[in-house]
């Protein structure tokens, strides 16, 4: 368990043991990292483009953009598109994560023009871009080992060494140098000032020092506001640096309910991402991304035939949900991650699956994200302990959220007296009147959203 795992891990055993408060929690950080308005309704798509395309490249991910447009994405986070080292490679192609040139291009992507069309045509779409940032480790070859190896990490013998004892195709940079930090930071700005890209995606964030990443967010800033998602879920990084953070304990606890597991977490988890974050920092929820997608298996393995159930809801819970590339075309397949091996593009109902959820964090304003949206409030009544089920609402929009996790049919009985108009089915189409109660049946791991209809 990382360290941002365990803070998280701990909050959590604090909340449920001692009842935190939501003042005492959320009083303690107020982050002031302003969120775009642009923000407020988007949903993140992770791109791999070694994988993305039988090409491969830039250019083929680009004849694709209008797809990912319609799918109703809003940002697009693209992995590491750095030259990657040579030196200990893992596999025939290496890591995205192997960085050997922070200001260059991977030559298999294509070009330096090729990426900035892919820019341009993706902003002229409305999307934004964000780029992999890999800033606590390089390759072994990179150009800093013999100009600088004051730079790096050194073992008890004066050598090199990884971050992590498995990650040996890559090794630590020392952020006790000032002018390493100064290079970092500059070659942040290069993609920024040449790009335009529109912010990062920062690995291992909590490895590298949190005053770096708030030394870089205001120089970032002064060339353009950006959009900084931290691969970490530690509050603290969003009172200067970071806009979004991973629900990584959010993730796990989904994993374990496909298992089984309790729903009670569930709840506790909800109310400590509530109070401990700043209250206009933004969780990104998933069921699949490339680590979880390569190392631990497809939602589909984890998650079985739970899996849609649970899109549903990090799709609906507070906070912005991720798509990995693949999901929307059902991709029950485990990307190699140091070799090229091609999503298998084939259209299916999971397509227009996604293109539904998408569409109502666009246009349900209660599901919006950070201060925008509403708190979730659970429904009451007689449901099973594996059902679980909420609304979100607010003076324009209401969403009630209803899911079986389990293999059983149920029927739910919910309270909704406070919740007095006529609702539509999401994924039927039907409408219906909410009386004091609610009377829903479900099949094996089934799942129902209502919108409030006009």
């Amino acid at each position: 368990m990382t360290r941002n795992h365990l803070f998280l891990a701990l909050l959590l055993v604090t909340f449920v043991s001692c009842n935190l408060s939501d003042k005492a929690v959320s009083e303690n950080l107020q982050g002031p990292v302003p969120q775009p308005e642009w923000s407020r309704n988007d949903v993140i798509y992770e791109l791999n483009i070694r994988q993305f395309t039988k090409e491969g490249t830039f250019r083929s991910a680009t004849s694709k953009l209008q797809e990912l447009k319609d799918l109703g994405v809003d940002i697009l986070w693209l992995m590491p598109i750095h030259p990657i080292g040579e030196l200990n490679r893992k596999g025939s192609l290496g890591s995205y994560y192997s960085i050997r040139d922070y200001t260059g291009i991977n030559p298999e992507f294509g070009t330096a023009e090729e990426f900035k069309d892919f820019v341009r045509q993706a902003q002229r779409l409305g999307m934004k871009v964000i780029i992999d940032w890999v800033a606590n480790h390089t390759s072994w070859d990179h150009a800093w080992t013999q100009s600088h190896p004051e730079w790096y990490t050194k073992n008890e013998k004066g050598e090199f060494m990884p971050p992590v004892a498995d990650w040996s195709d890559v090794i630590d940079l020392n952020y006790d140098q000032p002018a390493l930090r100064e290079a970092m930071i500059e070659a942040m700005e290069f993609w920024v000032k040449n790009y335009n890209i529109d912010g990062f995606r920062c690995d291992v964030a909590e490895m590298v020092p949190q005053d770096f990443w708030e030394a870089a967010r205001v120089r970032l800033d002064a060339i353009k506001p950006v959009f900084m998602l931290a691969e970490a879920e530690n509050p603290k990084l969003h009172e200067k640096a970071f806009n979004m953070a991973y629900g990584w304990q959010m993730h796990h606890t989904l994993n374990n309910i496909a298992k089984g597991g309790s729903l009670t977490t569930l709840d506790s988890l909800v109310e400590v991402y509530r109070t401990a974050f700043p209250k206009d920092a933004y969780i990104m929820h998933f069921t699949s991304n490339h680590d979880e997608n390569s190392w631990n298996g497809t939602e589909f393995e984890r998650m079985g035939e739970g899996a849609k159930a649970f899109a549903v809801l990090t799709a609906t819970l507070e906070g912005m949900p991720l798509i990995y590339n693949g999901q929307e075309v059902g991709m029950n397949k485990r990307l190699k991650f140091f070799d090229k091996d091609s999503i298998p593009w084939r259209e299916n109902e999971y397509r227009r699956f996604y293109q539904a959820l998408n569409l109502l964090k666009e246009e349900q304003s209660s599901l919006w994200n950070g201060t925008m949206g509403a708190p979730l409030i659970k429904l009451a009544g007689k449901v099973s302990d594996r059902v679980y089920a909420f609304h979100r609402t607010n003076e324009d929009h209401s969403v009630i959220v209803i899911l079986n996790f389990s293999t059983d049919s149920t029927t739910v009985s919910l309270n909704t007296e406070a919740l007095p108009y006529r609702y539509k089915d999401v994924f039927l189409g039907s409408t219906l009147t909410m009386s004091p109660n609610l009377n829903v049946a479900l099949g094996p791991w089934d799942y129902k959203i209502y919108t409030k209809h006009e």
